[in-house]
């Protein structure tokens, strides 16, 4: 197996402070959290930005600032967030992708989200995906849904998406697919044999989705934007101590984990310089 890509999701668009008080808002704070992920053993950080009043927001100049303070400490792969928050219009969402960051995500399909609607249209999906090609950012292909495996394969074919691909399977949001193994074997055993695969398991399902990528051999989400507690109503006190429960499991099942630059060569990324 290859070594363990953790990633590390720390905000999202949806948790508030009121969820749990040790949310990274600012850019300093979202900066530090991504710091601290890293020591404790993540190579990609999964960014989303937040306004002066805590809403989620695409101002590039915000993700700017949250990424020059990241790279000022460490070599992490930095991957927008192009999802911004449901309602946004596409090019509110797409604007960050002029920073011409490492990574960033692409969601190839429509979901329900809770009382929302995640909407992505096929013209929105083909333009983001061009996009991204022309600036010459790597897709992680997020799905939410069986279906967007096929949207993305069409990418595929149409030359808007280049193959390996790498997919992220976000199971147990309200309205997408169902967090269980069964399903996510099932979106494994659907995707090109040459792809690359993480799991994003929402709220209690992260540990035991995670706890099973490790063993077939792909990789893990884990973040506060996905999962606010560590255990049955105990929130969790870091992003840090959510991936550092990961690096002990993994070790405990004989997966090494990869740093930054061994992350980038298993997804084909450029090489960088380290800290």
């Amino acid at each position: 197996m290859d070594k363990l890509i953790i990633t590390v999701a720390l905000t999202g668009a949806e948790t508030t402070k009121a969820d749990n008080p040790h949310l990274p808002i600012t850019p300093e704070e979202i900066a530090q959290a991504a710091y601290d992920a890293y020591q404790a053993g993540t190579a990609i950080v999964h960014l989303h930005g937040r306004d002066e009043s805590g809403e989620a927001t695409q101002d590039i100049e915000i993700y700017r600032r949250i990424s020059e303070l990241i790279r000022a400490q460490c070599d992490l792969i930095i991957q927008l967030s192009i999802g911004g928050g449901v309602g946004m219009s596409p090019q509110e969402r797409s604007a960050p992708l002029a920073l011409r960051p490492e990574m960033a995500t692409l969601t190839t399909g429509t979901v329900n989200f809770g009382d929302g609607v995640f909407l992505n249209p096929r013209s929105v999906i083909e333009e983001f995906a061009a996009r991204m090609k022309d600036l010459g950012i790597k897709p992680e292909v997020e799905i939410f849904d069986l279906g967007m495996i096929s949207n993305a394969l069409y990418l595929v074919r149409k030359g808007l998406l280049s193959e390996p691909i790498h997919f992220d399977f976000v199971l147990g949001v309200p309205g997408g697919c169902a967090a269980t193994v069964k399903n996510l074997l099932h979106m494994v055993e659907t995707i090109p044999p040459n792809s690359t695969w993480q799991v994003a398991g929402i709220g209690r399902h992260q540990l035991p989705l995670a706890v099973a990528a490790i063993i077939l051999g792909g990789h893990v989400r884990v973040g506060f934007e996905d999962n606010i507690y560590y255990t049955k109503g105990v929130l969790a006190e870091s992003n840090a101590q959510l991936v550092e429960r990961i690096v002990r499991i993994a070790g405990e099942l004989g997966r090494e984990i990869a740093t930054p630059a061994e992350a980038r060569a298993i997804l084909g990324l450029p090489v960088k310089d380290g800290c």
